[in-house]
């Protein structure tokens, strides 16, 4: 491991291959997150961002659940500090990322834990695995995007009916809803994570940093502003290629149309 909090509560480890691994290590809390934890987890995500040699990070939670959570016990001192501050706040630092983020989920994803899945690009999730809006139950205003990208995501009266009632979402309903991407075995959550993150790899990485781009910004424009955009920036990208470089891209398409040898 080569980054931790004092507590060893956000673990990070970089792997040779490419992928860091977030871990909320508070299995005895169930992962709920205190103030400086939050501080870490974002400071973990811009620190990976800026790491050149990253280029896929899985987050997960140890224990039985992936995150339940703000620890309200501490609650004023997470609600009443500088919540607007973007240094702080690991969704932004998430929104922030270039690098694909894949959600490894396991147990429960309660609230700021949902949101924080949110965040994340691709999902794995365990069998059985509940994302839990608690908002309404508890008194919570929302202000890390639940009550704007949920319902985006699985519609707008799946999700009033998920936050208003605060009824679990499984897993699977979430896979077939389109908000989970895989639901695998407990023990199978974080290969497949790795799986989706070496394919990944194997892609052109510029590209890859761009196409999430596109994507993410897109999504927050209606499908108009959104086409004019991935436009624009295809034009930026071709613009800016060099001869060498469009050379290089039609021999490894050359490449790629090759035969297999038996």
């Amino acid at each position: 491991m080569d980054r931790s909090s004092s507590e060893n509560l956000i673990l990070v480890n970089r792997e040779p291959n490419g992928v860091a691994i977030i871990t909320i290590n508070r299995p005895g809390s169930l992962n709920s997150l205190t103030r400086p934890m939050m501080v870490d987890l974002a400071q973990a995500f811009k620190a990976l961002d800026q790491d050149h040699s990253v280029k896929v990070i899985i987050l997960t939670g140890s224990g039985r659940s992936f995150c339940s959570g703000v620890d309200l016990t501490a609650a004023e001192d997470v609600f009443k500090g500088d919540v607007k501050d973007p240094e702080s706040d690991p969704v932004i630092q998430m929104d922030r990322c270039r690098k694909p983020i894949i959600g490894a989920i396991k147990g429960f994803a309660i609230t700021a834990g949902f949101e924080i899945s949110l965040a994340c690009d691709i999902l794995v999730a365990a069998k059985g695995s509940k994302f839990i809006d608690t908002h309404a139950r508890f008194g919570i205003f929302p202000s890390w995007g639940l009550s704007q990208k949920l319902s985006r995501i699985i519609g707008v009266n799946k999700a009033r009916e998920v936050s208003l009632t605060a009824t679990p979402l499984t897993a699977e309903v979430a896979e077939k809803l389109g908000f989970v991407n895989h639901v695998v075995e407990d023990s199978e959550v974080l290969k497949k994570s790795r799986e989706i993150a070496e394919a990944i790899m194997k892609n052109n990485q510029d590209l890859v940093l761009r196409y999430k781009s596109v994507i993410n910004d897109g999504i927050k424009l209606d499908l108009g502003r959104a086409l004019s955009l991935e436009k624009e920036r295809a034009h930026d990208y071709y613009n800016g290629m060099t001869k060498e470089q469009f050379k290089k891209m039609q021999e490894f398409i050359a490449g790629r149309k090759k035969p297999s040898k038996l």
